[in-house]
């Protein structure tokens, strides 16, 4: 079986941006919300069997207590954050498993759930649903796959390496060192994606980086000033590194089957009804 694990919050902000603004007999908008079921129940319509969407109820996490820049929901149009409960109200409603995030993220959701998938024996493929860099880390060889749904493109270990030019295991120190805007830290000084694919296609992982740049052995323009903004920074790096390295250790379920689509719930006609008459 293959398993599919999408990232709900992505999509509501996809389709908010994609669609016409629609609104319900109260006044509520919810364009997004048809939009993403329209899309998960169409995979399902396409052969999936087995999926799930993880979803941030909040978008803070434990993350904004390390970084105080880290991302917020500050600056969410009114129109789309207030989709966030409808999305998990309808998708629930129509019989898909929803994983709504308080104290973690959706992408940590989304890491669980592949990891946990995975250990199965019957599972052939875990498919992450998601454009997110921060989920590159969570591919395994052709088992665990990252797609883009609005590309189509399908990425397993080797594309990641390609893309990035590092290895998924090093995700997290490569965003460590030329950091993620749509997270909201800025990385290292100087560290940006060529050099920083370079030094960690050599290296791995921050603390294996030697001090002295003059052992490094790579073609990296301005090495030496690299490497002395990395000996200032590192503990800042390692911080950066904490942040975008996700959790794979939430105990969302226990067997896979319960991620099967056993067909949508009786509510879903309330639902329908009003988004058909709007």
């Amino acid at each position: 079986m293959e398993i599919y694990l999408i990232d709900g919050t992505y999509e509501l902000f996809r389709h908010y941006y994609a669609l016409p603004s629609v609104r319900d007999q109260d006044g509520r908008e919810i364009a997004a919300v048809r939009g993403v079921l329209t899309s998960v129940l169409g995979m399902v319509k396409s052969g999936v069997t087995h999926l799930a969407v993880a979803t941030d109820r909040v978008i803070e996490s434990f993350r904004n207590d390390l970084w105080p820049g880290y991302k917020t929901g500050e600056g969410i149009e009114p129109d789309l954050w207030a989709q966030f409960p409808l999305l998990e109200e309808t998708l629930t409603a129509a019989g898909i498993v929803v994983w709504p995030m308080v104290e973690y993220e959706a992408d940590d959701a989304l890491a669980s759930g592949a990891t946990l998938a995975a250990r199965d024996p019957r599972v052939v493929r875990v498919v992450i649903c998601t454009p997110d860099k921060d989920l590159a880390q969570c591919v395994r060889d052709d088992r665990v796959v990252q797609l883009s749904r609005r590309t189509r493109v399908t990425l397993d270990a080797t594309g990641i390496n390609r893309k990035f030019g590092v290895p998924p295991a090093s995700i997290p120190d490569y965003l460590a060192l030329v950091g993620d805007s749509a997270d909201g830290y800025p990385g290292l000084s100087g560290w940006g994606p060529k050099s920083t694919a370079t030094v960690l296609a050599k290296f791995g992982h921050l603390e294996n980086i030697p001090a002295d740049a003059g052992q490094w052995h790579a073609d990296v323009a301005n090495a030496g000033r690299l490497a002395a903004t990395l000996s200032r920074e590192r503990e800042r790096a390692l911080l950066f590194r904490t942040l975008a390295t996700l959790r794979a250790d939430i105990p969302l379920f226990e067997d896979v089957e319960q991620l099967r689509w056993n067909g949508p719930t009786p509510e879903l006609d309330a639902i329908a009804e009003r988004f058909d008459a709007a």
